[in-house]
């Protein structure tokens, strides 16, 4: 048994390289290759670090210009870590699928040495002492850090528009926004600047930026990768996770990122699974459960079609689907107190107002306000709520719904303050899943008819992280949304 095993293990490794390799040859732009295909390249040592990552900086200094999705390239030290990674792969040391990878980290993840902004005038200059843990783990994996990615001013909207550094464009149509807060790391991924990115994800700014953007976008678990060295929203919703152009390239970086934190309060324990193991599984077994309200209410028509046609797909390749209905969820507001709490003592100093965007003051001023018996009662609610989902499960194994409700809007209405301090519908239908903890991504199922991306959620159970990227691959491979790139010449 262990003899075939490791046959079978050969074989689909000796075909994969064959694969990376037709790609390497089919290709004059090597950030083409995805994670996987770049991995099994440098590991056999047709394809060089270096080589590798003066692609990817090339295309940064053609393009972000436009695009604006870096506030800091890290040029120098990309091209130190590559140099020393190619040499580790000389002397036969692999770190493992990301040696050699490069990629780029949403500017409020901490890297010492190298600022981290927020996107905020009031954090221009600053330079974190230590590591985010989550950079911390992707050193030790071998990923080439190319530089920190712009986002909406301290992940408190879902814009990106509103930035000390500029609003960040989407690459599919520049005056669109390419959503928020990780609307920097989603356009990077989605123009092919950087091989993947991490985001942070407190209600929607994960997902709903790789919807707009057309790329990948997985928030996994509540606590299961450390949020430690990352500026806070809401520790008890925030997530932190890959965009990357597939469901595969997701799985490496996740299997890198996930593992339990001591120094995160929110961090939980669990058994870490091979997470790249999802590709080979089969979704013919799996459950669909389809939330229907509101969730697939007041949907632009666009939207609403190509879901619809991934929902015939999915019932397809899986052994069915129902409708179910999900617990109630409470109101995220009183936990922004946690967000506050972060910026009280710079708040505390009324000369540093003028140093936030005033949206962004405004939100937190309010969170400020928030009653301590309403931030109790809010965490409570939040873990009934926790608890109620799980019975969901028993039913289904995964849930189905759009990413987001409707197309990306223009940046010149988002940075209007009377538009950008207003509710965001765009959050609606990923809010509650921060709420429920559960691991949920974002995956292109479609295009608007003026070419704007569209994009399908899956939804899982507390650590069912296999599940919902076994049924998000088995739909790329069924399909092509998610290989397209927008075209930027």
């Amino acid at each position: 048994m262990l003899t075939s095993r490791r046959s079978f293990m050969l074989g689909c490794l000796s075909t994969a390289l064959m694969a990376a390799h037709r790609a390497l040859a089919q290709t004059a732009d090597l950030t083409e290759l995805s994670i996987a295909e770049a991995s099994l390249l440098l590991r056999s040592r047709q394809l060089s670090v270096i080589d590798l990552t003066q692609a990817y900086l090339a295309r940064i200094d053609r393009y972000d210009r436009r695009i604006n999705s870096f506030i800091t390239v890290t040029r120098e030290l990309a091209l130190t870590q590559a140099s020393r990674y190619d040499e580790e792969l000389d002397r036969g040391r692999w770190r493992g699928p990301l040696h050699g990878i490069p990629i780029a980290l949403k500017d409020n993840i901490d890297t010492a040495g190298i600022r981290t902004t927020a996107a905020s005038e009031l954090l221009a200059d600053r330079v974190a002492a230590e590591d985010a843990e989550v950079y911390r783990r992707l050193q030790l994996a071998g990923a080439v850090l190319l530089g920190k990615l712009n986002l909406h001013e301290f992940a408190y909207g879902g814009t990106s528009a509103i930035s000390h550094f500029g609003a960040v464009h989407n690459p599919w149509q520049l005056d669109r926004i390419p959503g928020g807060s990780s609307g920097g790391s989603a356009a990077a991924v989605s123009a092919r600047l950087c091989a993947a990115a991490l985001g942070t994800d407190t209600l929607a700014s994960i997902r709903q930026p790789a919807a707009y953007c057309g790329v990948t976008g997985l928030k996994a678990t509540h606590g299961l990768a450390s949020i430690r060295g990352i500026i806070p929203v809401a520790e008890s919703l925030d997530h932190v996770g890959p965009l990357c152009r597939s469901v595969e390239d997701c799985a490496l970086i996740l299997q890198t990122l996930a593992g339990y934190d001591p120094l995160d309060p929110v961090s939980v324990v669990t058994t870490i699974p091979d997470y790249s193991s999802a590709v080979l599984e089969t979704t013919a077994a799996l459950r669909l459960g389809i939330p229907r309200g509101a969730f697939y209410e007041v949907l632009d028509p666009d939207v609403a079609s190509a879901v619809d046609a991934a929902l015939m797909l999915l019932t397809r390749l899986t052994t069915g689907r129902s409708d179910v209905s999900l617990p109630p969820t409470p109101s995220f507001v009183p936990l922004l107190a946690e967000g506050y709490a972060h910026h009280a003592q710079s708040l505390s100093e009324p000369d540093n107002h003028g140093r936030y965007d005033p949206v962004t003051l405004e939100r937190l001023l309010a969170a400020g306000r928030i009653p301590t018996t309403d931030y109790i009662a809010a965490r409570r609610e939040l873990a009934l709520c926790r608890n109620a989902i799980s019975a969901v499960f028993d039913a289904v194994d995964l849930l189905i719904t759009p990413t987001t409700p409707r197309l990306p809007e223009r940046i010149a209405n988002a940075e209007n303050p009377a538009n950008a301090s207003g509710a965001e519908l765009s959050v609606r239908n990923t809010a509650p899943f921060n709420l429920y903890g559960i691991p949920t991504i974002s995956i292109p199922c479609g295009y608007s008819r003026s070419g704007l991306p569209i994009g399908l959620q899956i939804s899982g159970p507390r650590f069912g992280e296999l599940p919902v990227l076994a049924m998000a691959h088995a739909y790329q491979q069924a399909t092509d949304w998610h290989r397209r790139s927008p075209a930027l010449n």
